[in-house]
């Protein structure tokens, strides 16, 4: 009998070695690297001289070969037309990131950090599917008692079917409140992480979505590696991802997140599923973003935003007010921008700090914006305008902790830094829109109109664009400007002194 071969993985990008290292030579990742044993495959591949003779059979020795003939690949006029209809998740949001809703036989990946809600989600998409579909929750990381108490908790459903031992138990609970909505909810909890008794389960129950919580616990007993390891991960993917193309079962998959943010695993991983989504926020915030990153189905760089109360989450139907500041008591140092997030826009309130520095080197340092673009707004403030942001510590921050790195910010950032030097305040009713570039000029950006609609639609009056662009009859005025200090001049008002601000002070 033959030795197995053994190989060397990384758990960070899947990179393969023949022997180990205690840095990975494909990423330079540190420890990363793991051993497998190769499994020998069941079907003989027939080696390169074994094509040859094949050939050499099949056209008997002769130069010319036969007519090209297809054996099982079909034109796209042989495949037939099938129109796919959406399934509604219950959940506006979670429908606006998919696309349009859920695809029957598409593959999802959700990701996030620890106790961000991925759980809480799943469970809630779950008991709203489980009114028209059969939805089966394989929990890997809890029991099916720990998995009740939290459906209890957040009222999802009355009638909570446990398979144990290919038995269904059905559980009632009376103690909650009488919803007609949920009664009959078709939902079944497998607590199991063995890959062949999940997937006996599936092909048992039939159920339309099956729900993976988490792929990082499902192992697979031919391979010897670890449950979360990268064999384990990507063999079990691969099987779950057939079962899903083949039987037309919607898969749901619960992904780890490493320290550094990225879902824990190969990239290939991330490859096989049909959507990436990543569950964001601060753990100390109630609200969530459930980001897209990769969609076969529809686009990518959407969001949905939800907010986490006491009985799970909720959907945030105007998220502009939520990043909002108070706007009837305005302070310095703040602007109002418009930022789009695929194809929402959001209105967001950027506040900025500037005091004169105490170290050799200024301080900056940016929450939800862009350092990068943070430092050359500074440098083009310095060189364009004139103000010595080399000696003053300069501070930038978006209201709520929302990610706003793209280039239409900038002059809302320049704004808000000039402000808060000069200690003054920006109209309340103005927002501000346009790339900042080097040279100190406003650029323009894309999807002005939907920003401007959103703008008008809060009830702001006048917005500060980049000059050159033609712009629809909304009910807000437009002020066009080319250079940032035009925009300066325009944002901050030119306050008069007064008489008793001549006056020395009384402690003077």
């Amino acid at each position: 009998m033959a030795k197995p071969k053994t190989f060397f993985t990384c758990n960070e990008c899947g990179a393969e070695s023949p022997q180990w290292f205690g840095k990975c030579p494909a990423c330079g990742t540190y420890n990363s690297l793991e051993e497998q044993i190769s499994i020998q495959s069941s079907v003989d591949v027939p080696s390169r001289g074994g094509v040859s003779s094949w050939q050499s059979t099949q056209t008997n020795g002769k130069s010319h070969a036969k007519p090209a003939k297809a054996r099982a690949s079909l034109t796209f006029d042989q495949i037939t037309d099938r129109q796919i209809a959406r399934w509604e998740s219950g959940y506006g949001e979670l429908d606006r990131v998919l696309g349009g809703g859920v695809v029957p036989g598409s593959m999802v990946l959700i990701g996030g950090d620890p106790g961000i809600g991925k759980s809480t989600l799943l469970l809630q998409v779950s008991n709203q599917l489980a009114q028209k579909y059969r939805i089966l929750y394989v929990t890997g990381e809890e029991s099916g008692q720990q998995v009740k108490l939290r459906a209890s908790r957040l009222g999802v459903s009355k009638t909570l079917n446990v398979v144990n031992n290919e038995k269904v138990t059905v559980v009632v609970d009376n103690t909650l409140p009488i919803d007609p909505d949920s009664i009959g909810a078709d939902l079944y909890v497998l607590p199991e992480t063995d890959l062949e008794e999940i997937l006996r389960e599936i092909d048992s129950l039939k159920p339309n979505v099956a729900v993976i919580d988490s792929i990082q616990t499902v192992f697979f007993p031919a391979l010897t590696s670890a449950p979360g390891s990268v064999a384990q991960v990507r063999e079990c993917t691969a099987a779950l991802m057939k079962v899903a193309k083949h039987e037309d079962v919607t898969m749901l998959i619960v992904g780890h997140v490493t320290k550094e943010g990225a879902i824990a695993g190969p990239k290939v991983l991330e490859h096989l599923v049909d959507t990436v989504l990543y569950f964001e926020g601060d753990r100390f915030a109630s609200h969530r973003l459930l980001r897209t990153v990769k969609n076969r189905f529809g686009a990518t760089h959407e969001i949905g935003i939800f907010e986490m109360v006491a009985d799970g989450l909720r959907e945030v139907s105007n998220p502009s007010e939520l990043f909002l500041g108070n706007r009837d008591d305005p302070a310095p140092g703040t602007a109002i921008v418009v930022a789009c997030e695929g194809t929402r826009p959001i209105v967001v309130e950027l506040q900025a700090l500037v005091s004169p520095t105490s170290y050799p080197s200024p301080r900056r340092a940016g929450t939800g914006v862009d350092y990068n673009r943070l430092v050359q707004i500074l440098a083009v403030l310095e060189k364009r305008v004139g103000i010595p942001m080399s000696k003053l510590d300069s501070y930038v921050a978006s209201a709520g902790g929302l990610n706003v790195e793209e280039p239409a910010v900038d002059l809302g950032i320049a704004i808000a830094i000039v402000a808060s030097f000069r200690d003054r305040i920006v109209d309340p009713g103005t927002v501000l829109i346009g790339e900042v570039g080097l040279g100190g000029q406003v650029r323009s950006v894309s999807q002005m109109e939907l920003r401007l609609k959103e703008a008008a639609k809060l009830g702001f009056k006048r917005a500060i664009v980049p000059k050159g662009t033609k712009f629809p009859d909304l009910n807000i005025e437009i002020l066009q400007v080319s250079k940032v200090i035009d925009a300066i001049i325009a944002a901050i008002p030119h306050q008069e002194l007064t008489a008793d601000d001549l006056e020395p002070d009384e402690d003077e």
